[in-house]
């Protein structure tokens, strides 16, 4: 095995160090729960007669002999989400294969999942990260009946997949796998979408034109095919070891999607409490594995959404994780992939290309992934350097590809399309903030601008539409965070500030809100903090005001006279906070902690501090 990269240990060892007492703590509850005689057997007979009331006789009978697994399925299934509605008949094909091992499978309970693309630039859209906390408190609803010895996740999208995955390492005595539906096939080309929609922004297009360009693009059931944040989850479940390798990006309805989920189904039962070979959550999730995902998000140019979910997702397994190490990691891992929006492929090009199997073989290679982190289905990481296949009807493993086959979507660590990562972290007197380099040419990394400061996305279109854009600015949107609104992807400005650059513009972004996974050309310093609501800088800014955002250099700060600064009266919020159920999260905004912290409510403020 290659040795680890020094600099990939230094950041891991000091992780480690700063989360030794938060993680020790983690472990010995879940040892605690996972010494306990199996759950099954803590129930009283009204308990139990209760969880299998409504079971066949056959797995009434082996639930009842607690001597086999039973497994709970959290799913996040529904109809209108593209990407879960394959799942709708994933509960039964489960309970089929694990009953060929004489074993049983029940739904636990359902989480909601909502679509951000359908949501987008909507009032719903102030609900979706606060999504994520829900859905992780209604996976351990579902799994505190206390009936199972494994856990299987359905569920691929944005919030879901992190959601799920901090409610199930709360019940880190179990072992858990996810399985995925894959993507749809892909449609119309990405460049031909982002064209269309920027004719749309520039009014040379009416709406029907726009929608039917999407719905070439959105066209089945599957995952989205640009690498957003929903693919950005499938890849780092594989980093994690918690789903199968090289399987995330087999279509739905294919026969090797179809054995990829039995392997799964049965896989489960024979690494769980029931039996031997227990394999529990709490165990193979540790700083090494959380560090293996945050390179892998860097080396293909993920989403920045994950500079939120990977904080939250390591502080429920009692990982302490923060901004620095996310900048520290970019700067030493290369840029080893081209998927729209950081290049034209969609994920289907990219698995063509190799996909995961190559991915983490190159990044082996060079010591900046830990092989020997522990996974749910092999061993060790070092053992997902494969990808599936189908042998006359039966699933095979073979070695991945050991070179791209397109080396225009995936390059090799001799030949990089970037030295660093994907993200980079910006500091000065505005605070803190992420920016997304990945798909930024290296001309436009750094800004010098007056500040255009809106209030809305509508009102950036409003002022397009005047004629008042037409100039280098850095435009500006506070009052967008998680206490202000519930930080609300902010992709309706995407469109315009695109024209504003193709036009010769030299324009960036700066927002305490999110522009996420389809983070785009323009240079966009998001996750500010602290925010606005919170008494961040961002409050005080004027328009004229010089802004410098200088991602290589790592600078974020507004060129002010420092007495004029402290003498300002920060802006007023103007959002709304209720209507289409935004008031019933009053009590969230409130409590919830910064973007960095991973704007949570489960942690409170000093449980998920990370800086040390």
């Amino acid at each position: 095995m290659v040795s680890i990269h020094p600099e990939l240990l230094r950041i891991t060892n000091v992780i480690a160090h700063r989360s030794r007492d938060c993680r020790a703590a983690y472990l010995s509850r879940q040892r605690r729960a996972g010494g306990q005689q199996p759950d099954r057997q803590q129930l009283s007979c009204g308990n139990l007669a209760h969880g299998f009331a409504a079971c066949d006789s056959t797995d009434k009978a082996r639930i009842r002999l607690m001597e086999s697994a039973n497994v709970g399925i959290v799913t996040a299934y529904n109809d209108m989400l593209s990407a879960h509605q394959p799942f709708r008949d994933y509960p039964e094909r489960i309970k089929n294969y694990v009953r060929e091992l004489g074993c049983t499978a029940q739904v636990a309970g359902g989480v909601p999942a909502m679509c951000d693309g359908v949501t987008q630039g909507q009032a719903g859209m102030e609900l979706s990260l606060f999504s994520r906390d829900v859905i992780a408190q209604a996976t351990a609803v579902a799994l505190s009946h206390q009936m199972f010895d494994a856990v299987l996740c359905l569920g691929i999208c944005d919030k879901i997949v992190p959601g799920m995955l901090i409610g199930a390492l709360h019940f880190g005595h179990l072992p858990t796998l996810f399985i995925p539906a894959g993507p749809m096939p892909s449609g119309i080309p990405n460049s031909e979408k982002q064209r269309v929609r920027q004719l749309f922004a520039e009014g040379k297009i009416d709406r029907e034109a726009l929608l039917d360009a999407e719905a070439a693009s959105y066209h089945s059931a599957g995952t989205c095919t640009f690498y957003g944040t929903a693919n950005s989850n499938q890849l780092i479940l594989e980093a994690l070891g918690l789903q199968l390798p090289g399987g995330s990006f087999v279509n739905p309805g294919s026969a090797l999607r179809e054995a990829l989920t039995g392997e799964a189904a049965q896989h489960i039962c024979k690494i769980s409490r029931a039996g031997p070979r227990c394999r529990p959550l709490a165990e193979v999730i540790d700083e090494r594995s959380i560090v293996n995902a945050m390179v892998v998000l860097l080396a293909s140019g993920g989403s920045t959404n994950h500079g939120i979910h990977i904080p939250a997702i390591a502080r429920a397994a009692g990982v302490l994780v923060n901004w620095d190490d996310l900048d520290a990691l970019s700067r030493l891992v290369p840029l080893l992939v081209r998927a729209y929006p950081n290049g034209e492929a969609d994920i289907n090009h990219f698995h063509a290309a190799g996909g995961s199997g190559l991915l983490f073989s190159e990044l082996l290679s060079a010591g900046l992934l830990h092989g020997d982190a522990r996974t749910m289905w092999a061993e060790t990481l070092s053992d997902y350097v494969c990808e599936p296949y189908l042998e006359q009807g039966e699933l095979r493993w073979r070695q991945a590809a050991e070179k791209s086959l397109d080396t225009d979507v995936i390059a090799s660590m001799s030949s990089p399309f970037d030295a660093e990562g994907g993200l980079r972290l910006v500091t000065g007197n505005l605070g803190r903030a992420l920016i997304k380099v990945s798909a930024v040419p290296s001309s436009r990394r750094k800004i010098r601008a007056p500040a255009l400061v809106i209030q809305s996305q509508d009102d950036l279109q409003s002022r397009f539409r005047a004629g008042e854009l037409d100039k280098d600015c850095v435009v500006v949107l506070p009052y967008q965070g998680p206490r202000s609104n519930g930080m609300p992807e902010l992709h309706k400005l995407t469109p315009l500030l695109g024209v504003l650059q193709d036009r010769g513009h030299r324009v960036a972004l700066l927002t305490d809100g999110r522009m996420s996974g389809a983070s785009g050309k323009v240079p966009a310093a998001i996750h500010l903090s602290p925010e606005a609501a919170a008494g961040g800088a961002i409050a005080r800014l004027r328009d004229g005001d010089e802004v410098v955002i200088d991602a290589d250099a790592g600078e974020l700060n507004c060129l002010v006279d420092e007495h004029e600064w402290a003498s300002r009266t920060p802006l007023a919020s103007t959002v709304a906070t209720d209507g289409v159920g935004r008031e019933m999260f009053a009590g969230v905004r409130q409590q919830v902690t910064s973007a960095e912290m991973g704007a949570s409510v489960l942690f409170t403020s000093e449980e998920g501090r990370s800086h040390e």
